[in-house]
């Protein structure tokens, strides 16, 4: 099957996705932090009325330390409102468009009431595009496009 037809084609369901880490927003960071360390994790999604809300990253983490946050304020107060999401019916060629474009390393998965059913990382669509593609993916130049500056051969 051509690259192109099956990447529009399959669904994100195909590439591994976490089921959700989910909190209140009333949750605070100190917990947070403790829930992405018990579980190795990379984000919480903050759901209020079994709705997405928000999403914490370890990116946000990093800012929260950095800035030296209190810890056992809400975590509502430094989540990322109304974040970017995908339907969990969506292609993974939309899922490697939406990341991206927009610089995410995951996005939250919902169904078609808005509740959270996952998240997709790039290491799931990476996952993916190997097991799928392999002849493609390990076939690939080092470089994409290599400039050659010194003329081959004598």
């Amino acid at each position: 099957m051509d690259i192109e037809l099956q990447l529009t084609t399959d669904t994100v369901d195909q590439a591994a996705p976490h089921r959700p880490l989910c909190v209140e927003p009333q949750a605070s960071i100190r917990e947070v932090f403790a829930l992405l360390k018990d579980n190795g994790a990379g984000a919480v999604l903050v759901c209020s009325g079994g709705r997405l809300a928000g999403i914490f990253t370890e990116r946000d983490a990093l800012g929260v330390m950095q800035r030296r946050d209190d810890l056992d304020a809400p975590i509502e107060t430094v989540m990322i409102p109304a974040p970017v999401v995908l339907r969990a019916d969506a292609s993974v060629a939309s899922a490697i468009l939406r990341m991206s474009s927009g610089g995410y390393r995951r996005l939250p998965l919902i169904d078609v009431k808005g509740r959270p059913v996952g998240i997709v990382e790039v290491a799931g669509i990476v996952h993916y595009l190997v097991e799928h593609f392999p002849k493609t993916i390990y076939n690939l130049p080092p470089v994409a496009h290599p400039v050659i500056h010194d003329r081959e051969g004598p």
